[in-house]
This record gives structure tokens, C-alpha cells and sequence, in this order.
């Protein structure tokens, strides 16, 4: 089979399950996994799939969404870097909201023990790992817990937010650009992020460089939004200076 055939299959698969995986492809197409990826690039770049951990999705799927496992395991390395560069963004004696986010997590994992915070969040996986912290003043969000992010959401998340004032929120998003602004698949995530943004003095995005120019279902927000974009050096010097013009500062961990 030419590749050209190989592509044209791979992408009736795609659009007939909703994703392909590489593993399967290979074994499908009895090539090798690095053949499948090459081929995964060449529809990614002529923008019939999209390129996600593991596989790829149809081009046209704004409102894919990972689960909580694949995106723990996806940039890991990169989410590590910039997670420990936030760290230099808290505030003293302050306080926090920490957004639903693998990368926001790692930031929550290494919180000194000697921390002296209040820290809002209303995401359960956060916050079962700051339960024990000792110099934490631990505030959780409620509301109704989307399986997939383990966030909570809808109306009394959306009141706890209008009720407080913090000095920095660490936002996530699935993707990010100076044209599409911030970006998440669910409309009800969409809404507890805008009002977490509204809620701080200074939002500051945590998101590693392969969410750059992806685009997604449920828009939360400008990049002008964002005080402070904290992202990995794969992000490239040209597409950071054009973020800096637009009014966000970029932090290349």
C-alpha cells in the first residue's frame, strides 16, 4: 500500500470512530509506529487530523476532550518545568486560586511545606493533595464534578467565585493564541475559568507550548486576559515575541 493510500484510510478511520491511535494503526497497516507517525503529521499539517498524545482526531473536533489520565502523562517533562518556574509567582501570605489543570496540579504538588497561603480551588484532585499541607488555608469549590476533568461546575461554583477577591489565579487551557484567545472543550469549565479569571488581580497561564494555536469549543477569555503566560522553550522565540506585542508577558521554562 502507498502511503498516500495508507493516509486516505487513516483518515476514514478517524472520522468514522472519532480518533485513531498510533499502536493500532501500525498494527492495522503492518508498518512501523514511526511510519504511522509521519503519516499522522502529513494530514495534521494539511489540516484533515489533528495531532493529540498518542494519536490523532479529526480536524474538526473542537469539543475533543482528553481524559485526566492521558493528559497527566502527556508533556510531562514540560509540565514539571513550568510548574516549578510558577512557583516564583505566588504571592506571600496571599491568596491563590488554583484552576483545574495536570499542569496546575504539579504546581500544587510542589508548594514548599513551609507555604503560608490560602489557596481556592475547585478542582478535587488539588485539592486532596493539599488536604495535609500544614500552612495552607485550604478553601474548595463546589458544585457539580464533571467526571472527566474532576472539576467542579456550574451555578455554586460560579457564586463561590463571585464572592472573593485573590492576588494571582494559575489558569489552564487546552489551547491558547493571540487569535482564538483561551480555549477549553466544555462550556460549563468554560464559565468557572472566566469567573476565576474575574476574581484575580493577575492571571497567570500555565500551559505548555503544544496548546499554542490549538483551538477548542468553549472560549473563556482573551490572551490579554493573561498578566503572565509561564509555557516551555519548545514555544518558539518568534511566536513569544508576538505574544509579549499583544500585552502578555512569556516566561520560556
Amino acid at each position: 500500500m502507498y502511503a498516500a493510500e495508507r493516509q486516505q484510510e487513516i483518515l476514514r478511520l478517524a472520522r468514522d470512530g472519532g480518533r485513531v491511535d498510533v499502536v493500532s494503526l501500525a498494527e492495522e497497516f503492518q508498518v512501523t509506529a514511526e511510519t504511522i507517525r509521519r503519516d499522522l503529521k502529513a494530514l495534521d499539517r494539511a489540516g484533515l487530523l489533528r495531532r493529540v498524545h498518542g494519536g490523532a482526531i479529526p480536524a474538526g473536533r473542537l469539543d475533543f476532550e482528553p481524559d485526566l489520565t492521558e493528559r497527566e502523562s502527556t508533556a510531562a517533562d514540560e509540565k514539571d518545568r513550568i510548574a516549578k518556574a510558577a512557583l516564583a509567582e505566588l504571592p506571600v501570605d496571599g491568596t491563590v486560586i488554583l484552576d483545574a489543570g495536570t499542569t496546575v496540579a504539579r504546581l500544587a504538588a510542589a508548594l514548599p511545606l513551609d507555604s503560608e497561603l490560602t489557596v481556592v480551588t475547585h478542582s478535587l484532585p488539588i485539592a486532596a493533595r493539599l488536604a495535609d499541607h500544614p500552612g495552607l488555608q485550604l478553601h474548595l469549590v463546589g458544585g457539580r464534578v464533571r467526571h472527566r476533568t474532576r472539576a467542579a461546575v456550574d451555578a455554586w461554583a460560579l457564586r463561590a467565585y463571585g464572592e472573593i477577591r485573590a492576588d494571582v489565579l494559575f489558569v489552564a487551557a487546552n489551547g491558547f493564541s493571540t487569535a482564538h484567545g483561551l480555549t477549553t472543550p466544555d462550556l460549563a469549565e468554560a464559565a468557572v475559568k472566566r469567573a476565576a479569571v474575574a476574581a484575580a488581580r493577575r492571571v497567570v497561564l500555565l500551559a505548555d507550548s503544544a496548546k499554542h494555536g490549538q483551538e477548542h469549543f468553549a472560549r473563556f477569555g482573551d490572551l490579554g486576559d493573561v498578566d503572565l503566560l509561564i509555557t516551555d522553550s519548545a514555544l518558539s522565540p518568534e511566536d513569544a515575541a508576538a505574544i509579549e506585542r499583544a500585552g502578555t508577558e512569556v516566561v520560556r521554562a
